[in-house]
């Protein structure tokens, strides 16, 4: 109720849930009475079909009149004892929040000393225990499988963190600064260029591959010049192997993070694309994220260099 301004919501949402309880009550007794027809006859209603067939008014069975009124008696009781009568706390000063916030020091007191103990070892020391790694993959499940899969190798836009590919370095400190911090990933768009120089230019990124993806030579070799007076070189490098500092993913080799036909590549170019990775700092903890960075350093120790 404290989305509410003023105190006549709090009396109007109590008086209506009481209302409504009694009204409920009054209808059950209502029902509970046999009724006249018009002919002063209660048996039936009067109403008759295929000549013989009649429609009785008879009262509602006690035993089930009296599960309703039950129903109407717990309904009052559980309103005096937990919120539910507008701003009225209840008996029992019950919310969702209070519960969830005793559930989390009870949790806290439980685990700290385990997170804790793991915060103090080096990354890579807690990525080779087995007890460290097991957690590690609860957390990942939870957290983070939502983005990059079950298994950590990712999905259109979501990066493999199973193999030994990084966009913004592969260390245990870039990893856990990823975690806390988050990333943003930056490729601004080129429409600029003319459709043709960013054709040219996706002929070019498709021939450095060293599974040679098909490409048309001309175009390439005019993509080439391009790269380095269109500005690529400056975030990818002049041998578009990259640049970890600002996460611009290297141009030379098979992993894709949207794709590799030529018309993925030229949207690329054309639009741009934006990533992010959200920061955990706030939400998980250091100690959390310690353990996490372990469990995904572990993961690409023993991943494969493809998506």
């Amino acid at each position: 109720m404290s989305d509410f301004v003023s105190g006549f919501w709090s009396v109007y949402v109590a008086l209506l849930s009481l209302v409504s309880i009694l009204g409920c009550a009054v209808l059950l007794w209502l029902q509970g009475k046999a009724k006249a027809n018009a002919a002063g006859e209660t048996g039936t209603t009067g109403h008759v079909w295929d000549e013989t067939l009649q429609e009785y008014n008879h009262p509602l069975p006690r035993w089930w009149s009296w599960l309703f009124y039950i129903t109407v008696f717990f309904s009052l009781g559980y309103l005096a004892v937990y919120p539910g009568l507008g701003s009225y706390e209840g008996a029992f000063k019950w919310s969702s929040r209070g519960q969830y916030e005793g559930e989390m020091k009870q949790a806290e007191a439980q685990y700290a000393p385990i997170f804790a103990k793991f915060q103090g070892q080096d990354v890579k020391a807690v990525a080779a225990d087995p007890e460290a790694k097991k957690m590690g993959e609860r957390l990942f499940q939870t957290y983070c499988a939502q983005c990059h899969g079950s298994d950590a190798r990712g999905a259109k836009g979501f990066p493999n963190l199973a193999d030994k590919d990084w966009l913004w370095g592969g260390e245990p400190d870039q990893i856990k600064a990823a975690i806390l911090d988050g990333r943003q990933g930056v490729m601004p768009p080129h429409a600029q260029l003319g459709a043709e120089t960013v054709k040219d230019l996706a002929h070019y990124v498709r021939s450095l591959t060293p599974d040679k993806l098909a490409h048309d030579a001309a175009r390439a070799s005019r993509g080439k010049e391009a790269f380095g007076t269109a500005g690529c070189a400056g975030c990818h490098g002049p041998d578009a192997k990259g640049m970890q500092a600002v996460g611009a993913p290297n141009l030379t080799d098979s992993i894709w993070l949207y794709g590799s036909s030529e018309a993925v590549i030229v949207e690329t170019i054309s639009k741009g694309r934006s990533n992010k990775m959200p920061a955990h700092r706030e939400f998980l903890g250091e100690a959390k994220s310690h353990l996490l960075a372990a469990y995904v350093f572990g993961l690409s120790q023993g991943g494969t260099d493809k998506k």
